[in-house]
């Protein structure tokens, strides 16, 4: 369900979502990437920080990406398109930090990740997503240093904010926002938002399709 958008800006995003949404191809390999014909908006964030969760909730669909309790368990750049004809695409990047994985297995995700927000050219923006209940841990800012350096431009998307206290996740919200400041990369705006509750969902979702047009 896309729930109730209430800018105008949300609105059109709903209609857009509200159509054809469909998984297109996993890449284990740089190799497998669909041709660069659409903006781009990649997906990344420490294992199990809920990104299947979000995408979920962003498309309206129940299960387009399948949630798991193992840590890690996504190997590849996982591709969706929206609409129809196709105007973007989101890419479900592996979860990094406490994959269980072999490190060799690690280290060649983290290679995959690295080469893709590098050389992407139709990637219209990153977002970054953090546990509210966590704020930013290192794995986090390393990620984050890394596409300051490579110039990719990202967006902070705090997730699981109905898990916490409303005064712990503005105490976390404070702390991640001036953080970003630092960081010449990190979007100014930062969003909050809970999968399961909707919260944050429909403004979310109208600023990728904003930064996927740019606007």
């Amino acid at each position: 369900m896309i729930g109730n958008p209430e800018t105008q800006e949300e609105k059109e995003a709903a209609r857009l979502f509200s159509g054809r949404v469909d998984f297109l191809l996993s890449a284990p390999q740089l190799k497998f990437l669909p041709d660069p014909t659409v903006p781009e908006i990649a997906f990344c964030g420490r294992s199990n920080v809920g990104k299947s969760s979000l995408l979920n909730a962003l498309t309206g669909r129940r299960a387009i990406a399948r949630a798991s309790v193992t840590p890690g368990r996504t190997q590849e750049l996982n591709f969706f398109e929206i609409g129809e004809p196709t105007q973007i695409r989101f890419v479900d990047m592996p979860g990094y930090g406490f994959a269980k994985a072999p490190v060799k297995v690690v280290e060649r995700w983290k290679n995959l990740v690295r080469t893709y927000l590098k050389g992407r050219q139709v990637l219209a923006r990153t977002l970054v997503l953090v546990d509210a209940r966590h704020g930013l841990k290192d794995v986090d800012r390393e990620m984050m240093k890394m596409l300051d350096e490579t110039a990719v431009s990202y967006r902070l998307v705090l997730t699981k904010a109905d898990k916490i206290k409303a005064s712990e996740l503005e105490k976390t919200a404070t702390k991640v926002a001036e953080e970003a400041r630092l960081h010449p990369a990190a979007f100014p705006e930062m969003h909050i938002t809970s999968a399961e509750k909707g919260l944050g969902i429909a403004a979310l979702r109208a600023a990728v399709v904003a930064d996927a047009r740019g606007q």
